[in-house]
């Protein structure tokens, strides 16, 4: 009976039963997985939705950071089954199971909880103006606010510490931090090793997100073969390895996710809605929020879509004249008022060795004055927004996250790079989604030449030849 008290039961559309260890069955002194899962600090993310303004094209997907962070603890479970033995044969000095899977379960969980209103949108609009990402607020918020909590977990639901170990919340954010070059430093192997369950090219965060985010969009109810990856992953000397038997489905692993972001991330309303939500944002975002997030933990807990959302729906009754004028403005989005109309879209895919930085594509100024350079005389200064979405669908050669998956070939027993197959070899390193937005469609068939003609010459290539 005591297993009962010990342990509790998420249920999941997803996954099924998640567990965890519950507050009323640790040891006296201990700290529950619950204690985790119930801080405000993991809480606020169920006011922040999984798909950041996705939620107002597809109505099903209203689901949140929080349901997600739960399914890649989950994962994290369901990773270390698979892969502790092979990480312990292949590493010196690797911890004990209990706290291998403790670790990767907390960062699972907390790899979110840096994330603000609606979520990537706000790290490229507001925390970059402080040098920060969500991932490097996170781990912050570990170190300073949850770290004494995550110092006391004892254990899992599959197993625990042992004597002398003590959980690292240092170690924690490592591993949900995207590595850079040459950031690797002192840090012991095995962990270097377990950073590609977070950055690699099939996550407990990516896998967790591809199955919730095709399920609740009404995109599918099961995308791609989880078992199967899971099933043919293990670590070898080189990394996190795939079987050859695996890699047909890591290729409808990362084809999956891709069809995603075309199909739902980066769908044409969800990108108009993007657009005028980053409108109204640069005018309000020193009114919503007063600083630098380090500077404001505090008040940083506090900031989620649904306090925004409820504020900036009262600023249209303020005594403030620049305060109402605002909350007119906000009132559009809060009404789906969508101002920008698709005129026409082109989706440009970049290979290996394809310079992607030096197309003019990746600049979305050279991309809108390319675009005005080649319509009509009368019409260049017609209204219009230019997007230039980019989905990476694996990493380049030569980038801090290229060296983190390989390939085992049972023909040769060797352990390969993956673009040796011809099958992963196919798939492009990323593409953008060239969109052009105008206010109606009156244009629509001038600025779609506009497009196919610079798609078509040269200068797609070389912004120089502007």
């Amino acid at each position: 009976m005591d297993l009962f008290q010990r342990e509790s039961l998420v249920n999941d559309p997803i996954h099924g039963y998640i567990p965890y260890t519950s507050a009323s069955g640790v040891p006296e002194g201990e700290v529950a997985e619950q204690q985790i899962i119930d801080h405000p600090w993991v809480q606020r993310l169920r006011q922040i939705h999984q798909l950041q303004t996705a939620w107002w094209v597809f109505p099903s997907a209203e689901h949140t950071r929080f349901q997600h962070v739960l399914g890649a603890m989950h994962l994290g479970s369901r990773a270390v089954a698979t892969l502790y033995d092979s990480l312990a044969d292949v590493c010196d000095g690797v911890p004990s199971r209990g706290y291998v899977e403790s670790l990767v379960r907390m960062a699972a969980l907390l790899h979110d909880v840096g994330h603000g209103p609606f979520g990537h949108f706000f790290d490229k609009h507001f925390l970059e103006d402080y040098g920060l990402n969500h991932e490097t607020l996170g781990g912050e918020i570990i170190r300073r606010e949850l770290g004494d909590l995550l110092r006391g977990i004892r254990r899992n639901p599959n197993g625990a510490l042992e004597d002398g170990e003590t959980l690292d919340p240092d170690q924690v954010a490592v591993l949900i931090a995207r590595p850079k070059a040459g950031s690797v430093g002192d840090l012991p192997r095995w962990l270097v090793f377990l950073r590609s369950l977070f950055s690699g090219l099939y996550t407990v965060d990516n896998m967790d997100f591809v199955l919730r985010d095709a399920y609740m969009s009404g995109y599918s109810a099961r995308s791609f073969d989880l078992e199967r990856l899971l099933h043919y992953s293990t670590f070898t000397p080189a990394g996190l390895t795939i079987h050859e038997r695996g890699l047909a489905g890591l290729v409808r692993f990362i084809a999956v996710r891709s069809e995603l972001f075309q199909a739902i991330y980066f769908h044409r309303t969800v990108r108009a809605i993007d657009l005028t939500l980053q409108e109204v944002f640069a005018q309000s975002k020193h009114d919503l929020f007063p600083g630098n997030p380090l500077d404001h933990l505090a008040e940083y807990q506090r900031l989620t879509e649904w306090s925004i959302l409820v504020r900036v729906a009262d600023w249209q009754r303020s005594d403030d004249p620049r305060l109402r004028a605002l909350g007119a403005e906000w009132q559009h989005l809060l009404r789906r008022e969508v101002r920008w109309k698709m005129a026409c879209q082109r989706t440009i895919f970049f290979r290996p060795g394809e310079p992607e930085h030096s197309s003019i594509f990746s600049s979305t100024r050279a991309f809108e004055a390319a675009v005005r350079d080649r319509l009509p005389p009368e019409l260049r200064d017609m209204p219009l927004k230019v997007d230039t979405a980019r989905h990476v669908h694996r990493p380049g050669t030569h980038t801090p996250t290229s060296d983190q998956n390989f390939l085992y070939d049972p023909a040769t027993e060797e352990i390969r790079r993956l673009d040796d197959r011809e099958l992963f070899r196919q798939i492009p390193v990323s593409c953008r989604i060239c969109r052009i937005y105008a206010r109606d469609a009156s244009h629509n068939h001038e600025l779609a030449a506009a497009m196919d003609r610079l798609v078509q010459t040269g200068d797609a290539d070389d912004p120089t030849n502007m």
